[in-house]
């Protein structure tokens, strides 16, 4: 007698329906164009990752190369910025409507290549985007600064009338009442919504599969991740599927989807954008009590995230109630100098957990010299804190305070089973207490005040004291460090998130900038004899597999990306936006002047 199938089953199925049905027929890929890991169902698709080791082809220009697009239609979505195409609108040169469809197309064919959606919105989007030219053309003017521009949004914010599934089926088939803060103020702004994208199961590791809508894969090369949790959102950015799209973080769910697919992602402080109105899968409150992630966007180059972010941060208090005042300038206080200083970026190697594997290593010293090269710039060495090695462990018990009940509760409605990777990581454990919760935040506050030391500097007893701050001033305006002490691993290697839930804890804003991809020589890199003899733990043991010979065909890596994570102290948000521009130009124009071809990110494919 057959076993009658877990409830979860059926409901994947009807979801998977759904969203086929939302794609136009005429928008879908011959299949020539489609891929063989496409070709797996999506409940293979999350256990068959062997299928992913036998085709390395990159997606990246099948947009040009299937027919779907039409001449204008490429140029719409390959030829301009946020700004260059906002101005294109305002002009009346194109509407909101031809520019709407053309990056939903763009966004239906890169979910046919990578299974990067969840909620195509494009029925919709397109009608708004007939209003926004019916009161442009009544009016002359456009609704917001944003008018026209076409964004996605990670699948848990709440948009009215759609799931918020996030990849779960007991929640599936559950249409949110209200949007979420950050909807509102995207539409208030101009912006048209056109899908939600795909996320991992319980939104608690960093590939993006689940039952409901099977895994993401990279357009890069499908025998590695796509990154998590704001996976789809990188994917769908990086195929040229939407201008920004905007995920969350709060293990480095932003910034490792930016560094998976090449692009550039931005983790503000707390309180910057809004957050809530979010399905999380956690009891409600559980943000106020453990570690609070943020929302913010990933886009394909810094002035698009300095576009949408100029306009967000200065109107976020009159959407989210989680906001803060806020102006999109420099919280750096104006202080007389004895003398003009250079713009100072400190160059942070190691967190002290994981040494960065070769590849990692070399592109974070290629950008320390560049940045030495580049005149008005200083760079200096931080010493790993002491402190750094503690910030993990401090994270990850904040995470999951609640002990994860809520959320297994959610999947044992249905019978739903964990994905592969958190089959043995993911338990029932006690809920901390509240006297347990106060000595967590007790080393947390610890921690803040000794990593601040990282930023400045007192004078030696023997020096004259000035007036600034008593005797106290910042000499770090910004510091470079590794987004992760890895390349991108394949599927479901990722290894520790301390490079980047580190600055979740302390609440420092932090950007990715892609540099270049793996080239061959990077591939014959080897850890120094020093580096060798020792390990510095568990994670780093761990994390030096992903080079060992034994455990990886490093050729795997050749062509995927190499970034750089960029972090400034705690709500200078737009000074690490100015940071990012003055490391990115610097970055770029070296690389420019070498070898224009071979530069790295995403505008290598903007046919």
């Amino acid at each position: 007698m057959t076993e009658p199938q877990p409830p979860y089953v059926a409901i994947a199925q009807r979801k998977q329906a759904q969203l086929d049905s939302l794609i136009p027929p005429e928008w879908k890929l011959p299949a020539q164009f489609i891929p063989p890991g496409m070709r797996l169902s999506p409940a293979d698709s999350i256990t068959k990752i062997d299928e992913y080791r036998k085709d390395k082809v990159n997606l990246m220009e099948i947009p040009r190369k299937c027919g779907l697009l039409t001449a204008k239609e490429l140029e719409i979505t390959g030829k301009w910025d946020v700004r260059g195409l906002l101005a294109e609108i305002a002009s009346g040169r194109l509407s909101a409507e031809e520019v709407t469809r053309a990056f939903c197309k763009r966004a239906a064919i890169a979910q046919q290549l990578t299974r990067c959606l969840t909620e195509p919105l494009f029925a919709s989007a397109l009608e708004r985007a007939k209003k926004l030219d019916d009161h442009f053309r009544r009016t002359g003017k456009p609704i917001g600064p944003l008018h026209g521009l076409p964004v996605t949004v990670k699948d848990s914010f709440f948009i009215k009338g759609v799931d918020s599934s996030i990849g779960i089926a007991a929640l599936a088939f559950k249409p949110a009442t209200q949007n979420a803060p950050l909807v509102e103020l995207l539409l208030s702004l101009g912006a048209v919504i056109i899908s939600k994208t795909n996320i991992p199961q319980t939104m608690a590791f960093l590939d993006s599969c689940n039952n409901l809508f099977g895994r993401t894969l990279s357009p890069l090369n499908r025998q590695l991740t796509a990154g998590g949790s704001s996976g789809g959102e990188g994917v769908v950015v990086a195929m040229r599927g939407s201008m920004v799209g905007f995920g969350t973080d709060i293990g480095g769910s932003i910034r490792i989807p930016a560094m998976c697919n090449g692009i550039y992602g931005f983790k503000p402080s707390v309180g910057r954008v809004p957050f809530g109105g979010q399905e999380s899968g956690h009891p409600a409150g559980k943000g106020r009590a453990s570690l609070q992630a943020s929302a913010g966007p990933l886009a394909r180059s810094v002035a698009d995230l300095d576009a949408v972010l100029k306009e967000i941060v200065p109107r976020a208090e009159l959407f989210g109630e989680d906001c803060i005042p806020g102006k999109w300038e420099s919280e750096t206080p104006s202080l007389p100098e004895s003398k003009p200083r250079k713009f100072t970026i400190g160059i942070l190697r190691s967190d002290g957990l994981m040494e960065p594997l070769p590849p990692v290593a070399k592109v974070l010293d290629e950008v320390a010299q560049t940045l030495r090269r580049t005149e008005g710039i200083q760079v200096i060495e931080v010493p790993t804190p002491v402190s750094m090695r503690k910030c993990q462990t401090v994270a990850g018990r904040l995470m999951d305070v609640d002990g994860s009940s809520h959320m297994l509760d959610l999947l044992e409605k249905t019978s739903e089973p964990l994905m592969p990777w958190l089959q043995g990581r993911m338990a029932r454990r006690p809920p901390l207490t509240v006297d347990q919760l106060y000595q967590l935040h007790a080393q947390r506050a610890q921690l803040e005040d000794e990593m601040r030391q990282m930023w400045t500097i007192s004078p030696s007893p023997s020096s004259p004291k000035s007036d600034n701050e008593n005797g106290r001033s910042r000499t770090i305006d910004a510091i470079i460090c590794p987004v992760a002490p890895h390349p991108v691993p394949e599927i479901d290697r990722w290894n520790g998130v301390s490079y980047t839930s580190t600055f979740v804890l302390l609440d420092y804003p932090a950007g990715v900038i892609p540099v270049r991809t793996v080239t061959e020589s990077d591939l014959q890199l080897e850890l120094d004899d020093e580096k060798k003899k020792k390990v510095l733990g568990s994670w780093d043991k761990r994390n030096r597999e992903l080079w060992d010979e034994k455990t990886v065909d490093r050729r795997v890596y050749l062509n995927s990306p190499l970034s750089v994570q960029v972090i400034t102290p705690k709500q200078h948000d737009y000074d690490l936006i100015r940071a990012m521009e003055v490391i990115d130009k610097a970055i770029r124009g070296e690389r420019e002047s070498k070898d224009k071809a071979k530069f790295y990110p995403s505008d290598k494919y903007n046919s």
